[in-house]
């Protein structure tokens, strides 16, 4: 008889639908894969690995023996925060196609700004025709803040592109052919330096408010930013301070204190920003599925955990 794997998951019902989908397909032969709502008491006791998106903590809690959960997000701060300390082990979602696919979108709205986009998006709507000089790549340095898997397979592809890329990271990293820096010395020297600011951190209490009105006031006069990592690391009223005051240029948000962005906040009618629904890296069920099948095939053969989360760290 196959073990059952509990889905546990307070996500949109679209991707749930999509989940409850793909999951059993790719766990067919090692697991039964069901919905935390259709156990019985005696299925959520003998539960020792559940499979979590954004799940409500009072329904881990329900099922006393789980050894660990696997995330299908790569976020894991909702789960660091509101699963005991000593509760089940957190897997992170770690999958190679998302470093491609978040790579593929920090490219793409670095061109955006880089190509000064918003200046001819704004000219269109004032019916200004009119050009202005364009930099070579390699004359606009961007610099990747958070050099993890994600933000090394962007800088690679940025490279790559002819842009000129700086790395910074909380502690010391060594990466070939990336200038890197750490600390907070490190921070204010490379926020002195980018035209483009890249986020790609985990959301920790390290990081948290990490640009703030004083971190801006370091930055390069004009530069921009793309935060694409979590979005309580950058305190909104100095953003929007910054921009409005000419510090900065422009932003490009993916990611919000509260999400969906409430209709009432002002960076929806901030002309410096532009708006993004979370979709710089969407998770791809398909590639996804068959890691997590992966992982708790080789749970259930060998009884060995994949690699957890560090919960003093939060990732």
């Amino acid at each position: 008889m196959k073990p059952i794997v509990p889905f546990v998951s307070e996500a949109s019902e679209d991707e749930r639908k999509a989940w409850r989908t793909a999951l059993p397909i790719a766990l067919a032969g090692i697991a039964e894969v069901k919905a935390f709502d259709t156990l019985s008491e005696q299925e959520r006791s003998q539960a020792t690995v559940a499979i979590v998106a954004n799940p409500d903590p009072s329904k881990v809690a329900a099922m006393p023996n789980l050894v660990w959960v696997q995330s299908l997000w790569a976020g894991v701060e909702r789960l660091t925060a509101e699963l005991p300390q000593d509760g089940p082990l957190i897997v992170r979602l770690t999958d190679p196609q998302m470093a491609e696919t978040m790579s593929e979108a920090v490219l793409a709205w670095s061109l955006y700004l880089h190509r000064d986009m918003p200046r001819y998006m704004a000219q269109q709507h004032q019916r200004i025709w009119q050009g202005h000089e364009l930099l070579l790549p390699a004359h606009r340095t961007v610099a990747i803040l958070g050099l993890g898997k994600l933000g090394i397979a962007s800088a690679k592809r940025l490279i790559s592109n002819g842009f000129n890329v700086i790395g910074w990271s909380r502690s010391e990293k060594s990466l070939d052919d990336i200038r890197t820096y750490f600390g907070q010395d490190g921070l204010k020297a490379v926020l002195k330096q980018a035209d483009i600011l890249v986020l790609l951190m985990p959301l920790t209490d390290e990081t948290r408010g990490l640009l703030d009105s004083t971190a801006f006031e370091s930055c390069k006069p004009g530069a921009a930013i793309i935060n694409f990592a979590r979005g309580p690391i950058i305190e909104t009223p100095a953003l929007i301070a910054a921009l409005n005051g000419g510090k900065l240029s422009h932003a490009v948000l993916d990611v919000f204190d509260n999400e969906p962005l409430p209709p009432e906040s002002p960076l929806w009618s901030n002309g410096s920003v532009t708006i993004l629904p979370h979709i710089s890296a969407p998770t791809i069920t398909s590639t996804a599925s068959q890691i997590v099948a992966d992982n708790i095939n080789h749970y259930f053969r060998t009884g060995c955990l994949p690699e957890s989360v560090d919960r003093k760290k939060g990732y």
